[in-house]
């Protein structure tokens, strides 16, 4: 049975196209068989992420009618699919948004996880891509204007009868004034189910259009990434650090 979940935020720039990225690996890593979706129709970066930023047909020539979904969907070196959403604004003529459906539909069966890296907010391309999965993941920032915002898009959610796995928060730095994990789920009455922190090779791994995972598997970032990975599918996650990891990792 093929699981589809929608990963949501309440505002841009929270960092779900990154965890989308890295979900991708870590579940390919576990023996899922994962198609990730890029559904952030007008401000794409999916496939920025992943080196797929030029592809012959994107997900836009799908919802247009002139492309088969098999035309769209490319295989990456670590296993996983993906289908990217083209980046010029032109690619926005004559799209259907609604068609979205049909994709998924298409997919039912020929895969283990669709993951939908979805518009953020409550306008109308987000509201598509939150119909369309059975789970949901919350994502936000350790701040009160993020998790309000995240708590609105989980609510909504809810109403829709979609299944919250729960919440993720990213860019935690326990050298700030953010919001503690209690007071977060607090706030949500949602448990936090993962927790990614601050990490400079996330930003290095966007410019080598790659996943931080495969920038640096032990980087703090990845090893949170793939915690999560192990929770989605019901899995332990066993990780010790070495003396010089937690010596670099401290130094950092």
């Amino acid at each position: 049975m093929t699981r589809v979940i929608g990963v949501v935020s309440g505002k841009g720039g929270v960092g779900k196209t990154t965890l989308v990225a890295n979900l991708a690996y870590g579940l390919t890593e576990l023996g899922k068989d994962v198609t990730v979706v890029d559904a952030n129709l007008t401000t794409p970066h999916l496939g920025l992420h992943l080196g797929y930023h030029s592809t012959p047909k994107s997900l836009h020539n799908f919802l247009r009618g002139d492309a088969k979904l098999r035309d769209v969907i490319y295989s990456h070196p670590y296993g996983f699919k993906i289908i990217p959403a083209g980046l010029s604004v032109n690619e926005l003529v004559g799209v259907n948004p609604d068609k979205l459906n049909d994709l998924t539909l298409n997919l039912l069966g020929k895969t283990d996880i669709i993951l939908f890296d979805s518009a953020p907010s409550l306008g109308k391309e987000a509201m598509i891509s939150l119909q369309i999965p059975d789970e949901i993941l919350v994502l936000t920032n350790p701040n009160i204007p993020a998790v309000l915002d995240a708590l609105k898009v989980a609510n909504v959610a809810e109403r829709m009868n979609k299944k919250i796995l729960g919440v993720v928060v990213n860019r935690t730095n326990k050298n700030t004034n953010s919001l503690a994990t209690s007071e977060i789920e607090d706030f949500t009455k949602y448990p936090v189910i993962g927790e990614i922190p601050e990490d400079s090779d996330v930003q290095k791994s966007l410019a080598a259009r790659t996943s931080v995972i495969d920038y640096n598997y032990n980087s703090p970032a990845s090893v949170a990434m793939r915690r999560l990975s192990h929770h989605l599918v019901g899995r332990q996650f066993n990780y010790k650090q070495g003396f010089w990891e937690r010596a670099l990792n401290w130094m950092k």
